[in-house]
C-alpha cells in the first residue's frame, strides 16, 4: 500500500486530469448500469408480468419507485405503440446509453494517458536528478547495471503494472460503490450475505499477492544482474577476446540468464493465477448468491420476485466484474511495488556531501589551499592520516608514491567529491564545507588519466559546464591544449561526434580534448591526476606540452607516476600509506636518500 500512495504522490500535478477522469468513469459507470436496468422493467410491462401502474408514484429511494415509475411512463407508450413499438423504442435508448457509456470510457482513458506518461517521466527524471546528486562513495557500492536497470526496467515496470491499473483503481471503486448502493436498495437482506463471502476471497488474492511481490523483486535484481554482465563485457571486450574468455564469458552469461528465465518463470505463473483464482471464487460467491436469493424467491412470505432477483443477479454480476479486475490490478500492483521499492532505494538513498544552508560564495582565488590535521576512512578502513598541507596560490604541487596510497582520494577531498572523516581543507581560509558545491567546483579544473568523453560533438564535449561558449573561444581553447590541428582534420571538424566515450579518437587526442575543455573553463585551480600516463612517447610530448601552457598562472596539484614530468614543481610531496613521508622539491628529496630517491631509482630520468 505504502508503494501505491508513494506513487500517486506523482499523480498530484495532474489532479485536473485525474478529475476529469473519475468524472468520466462515474458517468460511464452511470450509463452501463441504466443500459442494464433499463430491460428488466420493461420485460415486465411487455409481458404483463405486472398491471400497468396509472397514477404517478410517489418519489421513494427503493427499487419498487423505479419499476413502479417505469411502467408508469411506459404503460401508455404501450399501449398507444403496441409491444412491437415499445421495444423498438426501448432498443433505440439502450444503443444510445452504451454509445454513451463507451464515449465516456474513451475520455475516461484519454484523460489517464496524460497522467501515465507524466509520471512515469517524472519519476526517472528524479531518479535521474538523484543519480548525479548522490556522492562518488554510493556507486563503489552499487553495480552500473542495477542503477541501469532502475532507471529503465523498475520504472517500465511502474508504468506496465501500477499505471496500467490506475483507471481500474479509479474506476472500478466507483461502479462497486454504485453497484451495491442499488443492491442494497434491492434487498437487503442479501446483500449482507455478499457482504460475507467477498471478504473470503479477498483473502486469497492477497496471501498470492504478495507471494508475486517477493518474487518480482527478485526478477528486477536479477534483470540488474544481467546488464551489469553486459555493461562489464561491453567495456572489456578487448581484453576478453585477448585472453581468448569468450567461451568463459558466454557461460557466466549464460547461467545468469537461466536464472533470469526461471525467476520470470515464477513470476509469470503467479501472475497468471490472478485472473482463474479471481473468476472462481466469483462463481463460487455467484453460486452461492443464487442459492441463497433463489431460496427467497421460491419462499412465498418473502416479497421477492423473479424479476427483481434476475436485476439483482444483473447488478451483482455489474459490481463482480470490476472486482475481479480489482484483483488483477492488486496483483499488479503488488507485482510493480518491487520496482517502486528498488527505486525507492536510490530516491531515499541520504547524500552525505550536504549542501551548506547558507554557502558562502568565493568570488576569486587569493591565497591558498590549506589542509589541516585531514583524516579519511572509507568502510572504516583508513586511507590518509593526519594530512597537514598548504599549497599557496600560483604553485605547483606533485603528489607521488605508490599506487593505492591516496593520492587520487586527496585530491578528491578538495571539490568534496568526498567529505573528510575529521580535520577540515581550507580555501582562502574558508572550508570547503562552508562553500556552495557549484562554487566549489567552479574553481577548479580536473584533467584525469582516463579521458571522460562522451558520445557528443567535439563542441559539446569540450564546452560541457560552458553553455555559452563560443565557436572562437573553443578554437582558441583547442589551440592551446595542441588538438586544434587533427580537430580540424575530422569529417565534420568541431560538429564531428566522437562515439562512445570518444572510441573515434587515439588516446591522445581524448586526452588532448580534455585538456581543452579545462582551458575553456579557465578554473584558477588545476589538479591532473596521471594525465599523461596512459600515453606513448608522441603523444605523451604533445599532452605535456598543452599541460605546461595550461599550468601557466595557475594553481596545480599533479599526481604522476612518470616523475620526469614533475621534477620542476615547487614542491613534491610523497604520500605512502596514506601519510605525507617526506616533502620538498626534486634536488632535496634526492639528496634525504628517502622514498622518494627509491621510485627514482626505479625510473630512468630523461
Amino acid at each position: 500500500m505504502r508503494s501505491i500512495i508513494k506513487v500517486l504522490k506523482y499523480v498530484a500535478p495532474y489532479k485536473m486530469y485525474a478529475f476529469l477522469s473519475v468524472g468520466s468513469n462515474v458517468i460511464q459507470v452511470v450509463f452501463h448500469l441504466l443500459s442494464i436496468l433499463t430491460f428488466l422493467p420493461l420485460l415486465n410491462v411487455l409481458f404483463n408480468d405486472v398491471k400497468p401502474v396509472l397514477v404517478e408514484p410517489q418519489f421513494d429511494l427503493s427499487m419498487d419507485y423505479f419499476e413502479a415509475f417505469f411502467a408508469y411512463k411506459m404503460g401508455p407508450y404501450v399501449e398507444a405503440n403496441g409491444k412491437e413499438g415499445a421495444l423498438l423504442f426501448i432498443c433505440i435508448v439502450v444503443s444510445v446509453l452504451f454509445f454513451l457509456k463507451n464515449l465516456f470510457r474513451y475520455l475516461a482513458k484519454f484523460f489517464i494517458a496524460d497522467i501515465r506518461s507524466g509520471v512515469v517521466r517524472d519519476i526517472r527524471r528524479d531518479v535521474y536528478k538523484k543519480i548525479l546528486i548522490l556522492p562518488l562513495s554510493f556507486y563503489s557500492e552499487e553495480k552500473k547495471g542495477d542503477i541501469i536497470s532502475r532507471i529503465t526496467g523498475d520504472v517500465q515496470e511502474i508504468e506496465w503494472s501500477i499505471m496500467n491499473s490506475l483507471e481500474m483503481l479509479f474506476r472500478d471503486p466507483i461502479s462497486i460503490i454504485i453497484s451495491l448502493g442499488i443492491m442494497v436498495g434491492m434487498n437487503i437482506k442479501l446483500t449482507i450475505f455478499s457482504f460475507i463471502l467477498l471478504p473470503i476471497s479477498g483473502f486469497i488474492i492477497g496471501q498470492v499477492g504478495k507471494s508475486l511481490k517477493r518474487t518480482s523483486a527478485k526478477l528486477q535484481s536479477r534483470m540488474g544482474e544481467l546488464l551489469s554482465n553486459i555493461e562489464e563485457t561491453l567495456g572489456g571486450l578487448r581484453i576478453i577476446k585477448s585472453f581468448n574468455a569468450e567461451d568463459s564469458s558466454n557461460r557466466k552469461f549464460k547461467g545468469l540468464n537461466e536464472i533470469y528465465r526461471n525467476t520470470m518463470l515464477r513470476m509469470f505463473r503467479k501472475r497468471d493465477l490472478a485472473s482463474p483464482i479471481s473468476e472462481t471464487l466469483g462463481a463460487a460467491v455467484m453460486m452461492l448468491l443464487v442459492w441463497f436469493g433463489g431460496n427467497m424467491v421460491i419462499d412465498p412470505e418473502v416479497s421477492f420476485t423473479g424479476t427483481q432477483f434476475l436485476a439483482y443477479i444483473a447488478v451483482f454480476y455489474n459490481l463482480l466484474t470490476p472486482a475481479k479486475s480489482l484483483s488483477t490490478a492488486y496483483y499488479n500492483v503488488q507485482k510493480g511495488a518491487a520496482s517502486t521499492e528498488r527505486i525507492d532505494m536510490i530516491l531515499d538513498a541520504e547524500n552525505s556531501i550536504k549542501e551548506p544552508s547558507k554557502p558562502v560564495i568565493i568570488e576569486k582565488f587569493t591565497k591558498s589551499i590549506e589542509f589541516k590535521k585531514v583524516n579519511f576512512s572509507y568502510a572504516k578502513d583508513p586511507i590518509l592520516i593526519d594530512i597537514n598541507l598548504q599549497i599557496d596560490k600560483g604553485k605547483t604541487i606533485a603528489l607521488v608514491g605508490q599506487s593505492g596510497g591516496g593520492k587520487s582520494t586527496l585530491v578528491d577531498l578538495i571539490p568534496r567529491f568526498y567529505d573528510v572523516s575529521s580535520g577540515g581543507i581550507f580555501i582562502d581560509g574558508q572550508n570547503v564545507k562552508e562553500i556552495g558545491l557549484k562554487n566549489l567546483r567552479s574553481l577548479m579544473g580536473i584533467v584525469s588519466q582516463s579521458s571522460i568523453l562522451f558520445n557528443d560533438t567535439v563542441f559539446n564535449n569540450i564546452t560541457l559546464g560552458v553553455p555559452n561558449a563560443t565557436m572562437d573561444d573553443v578554437i582558441q581553447a583547442a589551440k592551446i591544449a595542441n588538438a586544434h590541428d587533427f580537430i580540424v582534420n575530422l569529417s565534420e571538424g568541431y560538429n564531428t561526434n566522437i562515439g562512445d566515450a570518444g572510441g573515434k579518437l587515439s588516446g591522445g587526442q581524448k586526452q588532448r580534448l580534455s585538456i581543452a575543455r579545462a582551458v575553456l573553463k579557465n578554473p584558477p585551480i588545476l589538479i591532473l591526476d596521471e594525465a599523461t600516463s596512459a600515453l606513448d612517447t608522441e603523444s605523451e610530448k604533445l599532452v605535456q606540452d598543452a599541460l605546461v601552457k595550461l599550468m601557466e598562472n595557475r594553481t596545480s596539484i599533479v599526481i604522476a607516476h612518470r616523475l620526469s614530468t614533475i621534477q620542476h614543481a615547487d614542491e613534491i610531496v610523497v604520500i605512502n600509506e596514506g601519510k605525507i613521508a617526506e616533502r620538498g622539491t626534486h634536488d632535496s628529496l634526492i639528496s634525504q636518500n628517502g622514498v622518494y630517491k627509491k621510485l627514482t631509482e626505479l625510473q630512468t630520468f630523461s
